[in-house]
Parts: structure tokens; sequence; C-alpha cells
């Protein structure tokens, strides 16, 4: 039996009219992909800010522009060569740098394949299969069937969907890029807070170290006089409780320096302890600068990551509308197909077994019971939340510099108090053990003078250390940090300026 060519059925399309569809086809397309894109076009938002800051210019602060290459590596300011060894093996370490990078590849992936769906997609397919009719409708004879050949597909963005899709795409890629910059700044911040605390622990240590040794003689003293008869034992006992009490502090302040320690492990990408060795000499708490220029508010809420994130948030968002409302439209496709198809393996290759189709098509959603404006309905209410949400991020930073600036002024000023009562403490101190070596006070002066010089140098070895901090946090706050380490990374980002 032959099995009839399919192509003797249907009439013969002329040469003259194939031309004429095709490039019909190839104009129109032209023609209609220039259209512009339906939806919201996206006008970009800036901060709105106040023109200085509220808090007061004290302790060193200045209004002034930062340098650029200082806020970019804020932390070479405290002249500590092994914090800026630190800094930089977190860059290299931390997982969570890591994470944001892997996130910024998944986001430039996703935007190629939104661009991909612009171009045409072409396939190829080849099937060959053996057919029986049935004996009851039919002769039950059998027959193979070959066919080969290609397919092609091309939407036509005509109202501008896949091109809104494109620019969520981008903007979700630079805002990915915005969260590695915010990654960075709270990265390099906490190396540097925790590297602070280690410092102030150790000076804990070698502070309460030393007034331990002091108390160790007044004890050994107290013992003395008490055997000598001169002194009862309750003042053997005070001298003792005092020791002991101070004695009780050494492990608290070695487990707080432990954990520092290991913190700051797990930063640069290591495992807790690696630091137990590495950090055990002891430094002196990282010095403060005497100038901190900040610059005026509105150019740190442009440096800032998270507002710029934000604002990307409201880029990607407001793209999405045009996406969805392009469903309210036609679809216009252009399809093709070329092969060759056969019932014998021999005639695959014949003239004749040729096989090709090409022309329009279109899909237009005529009722879906609202789902689509529904759907436009809700990527506006989330277009809204994202720009509410920018505005919560703007304001949120302006409190959160107004706070640093506040801390580390005031933190200074306390400090200077502190360091006055310290000194006067130890003079007391001092006073009050060759009194009463001399018989002419009580031992309680000398357990009161103890106690409150520990306090007092404690307090202000913590002082300083918070000032530290706070000028950290004050970086941090500016945006200062993620130049340092992102110029390799792809920091394009729209000038909104």
């Amino acid at each position: 039996m032959k099995y009839p060519n399919r192509n003797c059925g249907s009439p013969v399309m002329s040469a003259k009219r194939i031309r004429r569809m095709r490039w019909l086809s190839i104009a129109v397309g032209l023609i209609l992909i220039g259209c512009a894109a339906v939806g919201p076009d996206y006008t970009p938002i800036k901060p709105d800010g106040p023109e200085t800051w509220n808090a007061e210019m004290a302790g060193g602060l200045t209004p002034n522009s930062p340098d650029p290459g200082t806020l970019a590596s804020w932390w070479t300011i405290f002249n500590d060569p092994e914090l800026t060894r630190l800094e930089q093996r977190a860059v290299d370490g931390n997982l969570e740098l890591d994470t944001a990078r892997s996130r910024i590849r998944e986001a430039r992936a996703l935007r190629g394949v939104s661009q991909a769906r612009l171009f045409p997609t072409v396939g190829a397919q080849a099937a060959a299969s053996k057919i029986r009719s049935n004996e009851s409708g039919g002769a039950g004879t059998e027959f193979e069937f070959y066919t080969a050949g290609f397919d092609a597909g091309w939407e036509l963005d005509i109202f501008g969907g896949l091109r809104r899709s494109i620019e969520a795409s981008q903007a979700d890629l630079e805002a990915s890029q915005m969260n590695l910059h915010n990654v960075m700044i709270s990265l390099m911040a906490e190396v540097a807070v925790n590297y602070v605390d280690v410092r102030i622990y150790q000076a804990q240590l070698s502070i309460t170290r030393a007034n331990i040794k002091s108390q160790e003689e007044t004890y050994s003293l107290n013992q003395s006089r008490n055997q000598a008869g001169i002194i009862d034992e309750l003042a053997v006992q005070e001298s003792l409780r005092i020791l002991e009490s101070s004695r009780s502090q050494i492990p608290a302040i070695e487990t707080r320096l432990s954990a520092a320690k290991n913190r700051l492990a797990v930063l640069l990408g290591r495992q807790p302890g690696a630091f137990a060795q590495e950090l055990i000499e002891e430094k002196a708490i990282p010095s403060l600068p005497t100038i901190v220029a900040i610059g005026i508010p509105a150019e740190t809420l442009r440096r800032r990551p998270d507002i710029r994130f934000a604002e990307r948030v409201v880029a990607a968002q407001t793209a999405r509308i045009g996406v969805v409302t392009a469903d309210l439209y036609p679809k216009f496709y252009l399809a093709g197909t070329i092969g060759i198809e056969s019932i014998d393996s021999g005639d695959l290759l014949d003239w004749r077994s040729r096989i090709w189709s090409i022309g329009p098509r279109a899909t237009w959603k005529i009722f879906d019971a609202g789902s689509i404006r529904q759907n436009i309905e809700v990527q506006n209410a989330r277009q809204e939340q994202a720009l509410i949400q920018y505005q919560a991020t703007v304001l949120d930073a302006q409190e959160e510099v107004e706070n640093a600036l506040v801390a580390y002024a005031k933190e200074q000023r306390r400090r200077e108090f502190l360091e006055k009562a310290a000194t006067a403490a130890q003079r007391a101190e001092l006073l009050a053990r060759d009194k009463y070596q001399a018989g002419l006070v009580d031992f309680n002066n000398v357990l009161d003078a103890q106690r409150s010089l520990l306090l007092l140098q404690n307090e202000l070895n913590q002082s300083t250390g918070t000032a530290t901090t706070n000028l950290v946090r004050l970086y941090k706050s500016l945006g200062g940090g993620w130049e340092y380490a992102t110029s390799v990374e792809d920091t394009s980002y729209p000038n909104n300026d």
C-alpha cells in the first residue's frame, strides 16, 4: 500500500505569494515591536533628607565631606595593622559575602532568561514509527512513517510585556548588587567591633590582675598585722573577701574574650577556636582620630546601599505592573516549520518529501472573570508597599546616623570624666594604703578605695572601647566600607543624580 503524499492534497503556493507573506510578516513584526510598552514608566526616586544633621558637631565631628578613600577603608584610620589584616581576610573568607555574590550570579542569569525571550526559538525533531490499521474498520495493513524537521517560533513583544520583564530582571540584579554592598558594610563593621571587644577584654584582664596583685599585698599585710595582734581578724577576712571577689571576675572576662575571638573566626570563614592563639598578644584599644568628617545628609543617603536596594525594589515592582498589564492584550507569534516526511525511509531525502509551513498566530484571553485585572491590582499594591518600605528605609537610615553621631560625641565626653575619676581613685587608693599602714585610718577606707579604683578603671577601659565601637558604627551608618572589596564586582547602577 502506498501512503499518499501529504503535499498532494493542498494547493501549491506561488513563489510570489510566499515572498509577499514573508516580507509582510517581517514588516509587521518590526513595526509593532517599536510600540511603547504598557504599564507605568519608572521615574527614579531620590531620598529626601534634611540639609544638616540634628546632632551637635562635637567630639571632633565635622560636617565636611569625608574623603572617599578614607570612607572606603575607614578602619585604616585606627592605624592598627592587625585590624587591617583581619578586614582583608574577612573579604576573602566570609560565607555571607559568598552567598551574596552567588545571588548576583543568580540574578544575572535570570536577566539572561528574560532577554532570551525577545528572540526567536528554533527546535529540531525527528521520529520514526510503524503503524497498523485495525481489521474491523480497515484493511489491517502495516506501514512505516518517518519525519524530521525544524520548528521556529517568535513572540512579537507588541505591548512590551517581555521588555517590562527585562526591566524587572535588571532592577533585581542591581538590587542584589546593593545587597552585596550592604553585607560588606555590616561585615567590615562587625569585624572591627569584635576586634575592639578582644582588646577591651584583654585590657580588663590586665586591669583586674593588677588590682588582684595589689589586693594580695594588702591581704598579706593584714595577715601579718593580725598575727602581731595589731588588728583583729575582721580586717583579714574583709581583705580576703575583696581579693576573691576580684579573682572571680577573671573567668567571666576570659569567657567573653573567647567568645569575641570565636566570632572573629566565624566572620573570617574559619572554625571557632582558630583565633585562640592568634590574638594572644595584648594590644591597646585602637585610638580615635582627632577629626571625623561625616558630610551632609544627602551624601549619606545617596551612598547607603540599603536605600539603593529599596529603590531598586520599587523599580522592579513598577516594571512588573507592565508585565501583567500586557496580559490584557493579544499576543502575536510568528511560527514556521520546515522538514521532510515519508512512509519509506529510502524516499525520506527525496525532494517530494519536503514539508513546510509559515504564518502568524494570535491569542487573546477574552474572558477570565477579572483575574488579569486583579493581578494588576496585586502588583500595584506591591509597588505601593515597596515605596513605603523605601521611605521607611530612608527614615531608619537617618535615625541610625543621628544616634551614632550623638553616641560618639557623648561617649568621648563621658570618657573625659572617667579619666579624671580614675586618676583620683588611683591616688586615693595609694593614700588610703599608706595611711592604713601608718595606723591613721581604718581598713574600711582601703577597701572602699580599692573597690572604687577597680570599678572606675574598668569603666574607663569600657568607655574607651565603646567610643571606638561608636565610631565604627558611625562609619557603618554613613555607608562606608563596601567600595573596598567590590571594585571587581559588577557595580553598575543607574545614575539618579
